[in-house]
């Protein structure tokens, strides 16, 4: 593999493999969702309320690339079903605030939960020897994507509303 169009093959391959995995992964959390009394436009904003503390309506906005008005509708959908609340910003009481509530926390944790049975139920058949070099493979490549983007500024890659890998001091 020593020739540019070697490389460049096994880049497109591993291009195409990220991609369809994603799309299976995402077909599957929604599939998951579908269970359960929530969205995945709601799912997305609540991982990114709770992973984001105090988070205004516009900073939601942007984190989802939605306008206000579509999040406006979102939210109230999701207070009805007391997942979120809006609160007043203690110093500036025109700011409002978004936190999830205990059953936002709950639902959180089960889709979650869920999820990771999906994925245990196709990763089991593998050794802990190959799961741990799929982990260690994805965390390394994540890794130089996270790093190359901070050398250019871009941060339009970085996963709002995620969850810190283990080990990591990513907050």
């Amino acid at each position: 593999m020593r020739d540019g169009r070697s490389f460049e093959c096994l880049v497109e391959e591993i291009d195409y493999l990220l991609r369809r995995t994603s799309h299976i992964v995402r077909h599957r959390g929604r599939s998951i969702l579908s269970t359960f009394e929530i969205t995945p436009p709601q799912f997305t904003a609540l991982v990114t309320i709770i992973y984001n503390d105090n988070l205004t309506m516009g900073c939601l906005c942007r984190h989802l690339y939605l306008a206000s008005s579509t999040v406006t509708d979102l939210i109230n959908r999701m207070e009805k079903a007391d997942l979120v609340e809006r609160v007043r910003d203690e110093k500036d009481g025109r700011v409002i605030r978004l936190r999830a509530k205990p059953r936002g926390h709950e639902l959180l944790e089960e889709v979650m939960a869920a999820r990771i049975r999906y994925l245990s139920d196709v990763l089991g058949h593998l050794s802990d020897e190959d799961r741990t070099t799929i982990r260690d493979s994805l965390a390394g490549m994540y890794d130089m994507m996270v790093a190359r983007d901070a050398k250019t500024g871009d941060d339009s890659g970085e996963a709002v509303g995620d969850k810190p890998r283990e080990g990591t001091d990513d907050g």
